[in-house]
């Protein structure tokens, strides 16, 4: 059985019941179904590999007002003064002084927190965001390791990468699993079922089923604990979703918490507002590590939903 519902745009929205019931009881079912099918502010990021902001601001606010986004300083809300929303064809997309990023999308690297000289592992790049993120922040020094797994993911990375001048960064073809060497500093943007996204595809509803989350929290599984084993001791490893399902989120960080002895999950400070991580759902309960991590629902600031865990090796 499904309900329908009104989208922001007038579409009509089916949404099947056993999702309703299963979400009612992690959040406000009414205030996440609201702003799910709200429109999504549109947010860049200011590529100071090739401008800072001030420049970037004067250039563009004849035609946009900006609105800063608190937890990342290089980034705004951005509103087109005549309404418009295609950001992508403006000359400062093509040119790459701006990556049109999501707000929440910006908050796995500013946790990892990139320095010049590290080297960086994105395991799962495509198409770039935050890999571009990362190498402004370390400003082209030190290594970044791009890798993604299917040859139809690397186009959007590679053009990318290069539009935005991420010189520092190697584009590599690889199943997580596989991938091999010694980082100071991994991120794990995991592929996921993408609940916290479903402004950008109400498709998201359509395709949603318990199975599917199963089987994504098993690949996310083996990609974080991957991604341990080549992290060096006192590395620092991000594991991110726009997911949140438990068994995605809580559910694999407590995984690898069970699974090693020399791992602590670190605090996340930053400027936003934010939801309690779970510690217990579907009769299984977390570790109390666990509630360090970040979970942020799309009605806590207007964006997309995001769970985040920053991880040191000790």
């Amino acid at each position: 059985m499904v309900k329908e519902f009104k989208s922001a745009d007038g579409r009509s929205i089916t949404i099947k019941d056993s999702f309703i019931s299963r979400y009612e009881k992690l959040t406000d079912i009414h205030e996440f179904i609201q702003t799910s099918l709200s429109f999504l502010r549109r947010s860049i990021r200011v590529n100071t590999l090739k401008i800072d902001k001030e420049s970037l601001i004067k250039r563009m606010s004849p035609r946009f007002s900006f609105e800063s986004i608190p937890w990342c300083e290089d980034c705004f809300w951005i509103e087109h003064k005549e309404g418009r929303r295609d950001i992508g064809n403006t000359i400062e997309h093509t040119l790459g002084y701006i990556y049109i990023q999501e707000a929440a999308s910006t908050i796995p690297a500013l946790v990892l927190n990139p320095e010049p000289g590290e080297a960086v592992l994105d395991m799962c790049a495509a198409p770039g965001s935050k890999t571009t993120q990362m190498a402004a922040m370390m400003k082209n020094r030190g290594v970044i390791v791009a890798n993604d797994f299917k040859m139809s993911r690397l186009k959007a990375l590679s053009m990318n990468v290069q539009r935005m001048n991420a010189f520092n960064t190697i584009i590599s073809l690889n199943t997580g699993w596989r991938i091999k060497g010694r980082f100071d500093k991994i991120l794990v943007d995991a592929p996921c079922s993408a609940t916290g996204a479903i402004r950008k595809s109400f498709n998201t509803l359509r395709i949603w089923n318990p199975l599917m989350i199963s089987r994504l929290a098993h690949t996310q599984k083996k990609l974080v604990d991957a991604a341990y084993s080549l992290l060096k001791k006192g590395g620092t490893l991000v594991y991110s979703t726009c997911s949140l399902e438990p068994e995605e989120d809580e559910g694999v960080v407590d995984f690898l918490i069970s699974k090693y002895e020399d791992l602590r999950v670190e605090d996340i400070t930053l400027k936003i507002k934010r939801s309690p991580p779970l510690l217990e759902f579907g009769g299984l309960s977390y570790s109390s590590e666990v509630g360090r991590a970040l979970r942020i629902w799309p009605q806590d600031n207007d964006t997309e939903g995001f769970f985040v865990a920053k991880i040191k090796k000790v």
